[in-house]
């Protein structure tokens, strides 16, 4: 840690945010602590006696730890590393931690002698018009897969992909995406920490940077970015793609055989029977926000359904044409403001339970996905009831960790009920009986836009 004389040491909390701290590098190495009683903490700072959280156990510490070997280089400035940080209290691993569930999920697939590899796509808007009064960003030559000044007059998405390269963070691809000022950017696959690592850094990075570009005279250009679901109404939403493949011991993919269906393993059909089978469990831990159910609605192009198809962008779960070191599954499911670290642990433990359960995997759509749908099975319609189909299903949340899930459920409960209190009359539950077009509430923009 020579290089810098400063680490800034982060780890992501329940909701998905980047806590952490700047520790002098020459003591980084000795970790630090954090009150646990972050994982009590709602958007609106509110605390609440969730469990794990410790508020009424005097509010201790959590000690923040991490491997030297593993600082990058920061996005600050030169002088600054940055690492992601490991939690532990009493001597163990902190059960609530978005981070251990998603270490625990890969041992668990570690000890059935696969090696999960994961890819991440993320979708954003950058806008003008601050918190109070967002509006997408002007790009009125952008197009679908636009590059270029048309789609980026201001080269923001350029600056922080070439940040996020100089950092250390693989980027694989960047094009503008369906809607004005939406852009899709993808990051390099790999082992499953590592890619949502790097993810969970790139998501930072991505705000901070567009939040202090300036123009060549250095003047501010008062941009910003939102990974947020649905910042806006009557356009298109923003998700976040887990695409999951397994290697064997060989390092070969597990997924893959030419003699099977469409080109699967059986342990393919296995991990997608999963994913079907627990769609609507995984439904409040992939899109953990009031706004995310704006965006998970039919017709929309996204995991609304619990089905598959292949080359298929209308169906939950996705994969490839044909055998070869290609083949994955893409689940869809995933909100952009989801936490990454608990989307990616329940991806890979509701695909586990599916291979382990021998849980069978149907036929897949081959019909268009907007009127011709082979299923009746899909996402809830509201937080408030995916969590109803989040505790119903007790065989998932054991599986991504019962702690966090029981931390997860109280704090999103009480989201809900401030939603519910202070909304008002603009409160909705159930988002299937609206057209999809209102504009946010004054809720949401001040409760999500600023951290997601």
């Amino acid at each position: 840690m020579s290089d810098w004389d400063r680490i800034r040491v982060l780890w992501p909390d329940h909701l998905g945010l980047a806590r952490g701290k700047y520790l002098p590098a020459r003591l980084a190495h000795r970790g630090t602590g954090h009150c646990v009683c972050v994982f009590a903490l709602g958007y609106d700072r509110s605390l609440l006696p969730a469990p794990g959280a410790y508020l009424l156990e005097g509010l201790p510490d959590t000690q923040v730890s991490f491997d030297p070997d593993t600082v990058q280089q920061g996005w600050d400035d030169e002088s600054t590393g940055v690492v992601i940080g490991d939690l532990r209290m009493h001597g163990e691993a902190l059960p609530v931690s978005p981070r251990e569930a998603l270490r625990r999920a890969v041992a668990d697939w570690e000890a059935l002698g696969y090696t999960p590899k994961v890819g991440i796509e993320l979708e954003a808007y950058v806008f003008s018009g601050g918190l109070d009064d967002p509006r997408p960003y002007e790009t009125p030559r952008s197009m679908v897969y636009g590059t270029g000044v048309g789609s980026d007059p201001h080269g923001v998405i350029t600056k922080l992909v070439r940040r996020a390269e100089a950092s250390g963070i693989a980027v694989e691809s960047v094009n503008a995406e369906f809607d004005e000022g939406q852009f899709e950017l993808t990051l390099e696959y790999g082992d499953a920490m590592w890619a949502v690592d790097n993810a969970f850094l790139f998501r930072l990075l991505a705000r901070e940077t567009v939040l202090t570009s300036t123009d060549a005279s250095g003047r501010p250009l008062d941009l910003d970015l939102t990974f947020l679901g649905k910042p806006f109404g009557g356009v298109s939403g923003t998700g976040v793609h887990v695409n999951l493949s397994l290697a064997d011991a060989e390092g070969n993919n597990a997924m893959s055989d030419e003699a099977g269906a469409a080109g699967m393993s059986d342990l393919a059909r296995g991990c997608m029977g999963g994913l079907l089978h627990h769609h609507r469990g995984m439904t409040a831990l992939a899109a953990p926000t009031v706004n995310a159910y704006r965006r998970l609605r039919p017709g929309d192009l996204n995991g609304y359904w619990a089905n598959w198809g292949v080359e298929h962008r209308c169906v939950g779960n996705r994969v490839p044409r044909g055998a070869g070191a290609h083949m994955r599954i893409e689940s869809r499911i995933g909100d952009g403001a989801a936490n990454l670290h608990t989307l990616v642990a329940t991806v890979l433990q509701a695909a586990r339970l599916g291979f382990v359960g021998g849980l069978e995997c149907p036929e897949p759509l081959t019909g268009d996905g907007f009127e011709e749908v082979d299923t009746d099975v899909h996402c809830a319609h509201s937080l408030s009831a995916a969590l109803d189909d989040m505790e119903a299903d007790e065989a998932l949340c054991e599986a991504v960790g019962s702690e966090l899930c029981a931390n997860f459920v109280f704090n999103k409960r009480a989201e809900w009920d401030r939603y519910i209190a202070e909304a008002g009359d603009e409160a909705v539950d159930d988002w299937d009986a609206i057209d999809g077009t209102e504009p946010l509430t004054q809720w949401e923009l001040k409760q999500y836009l600023p951290y997601h």
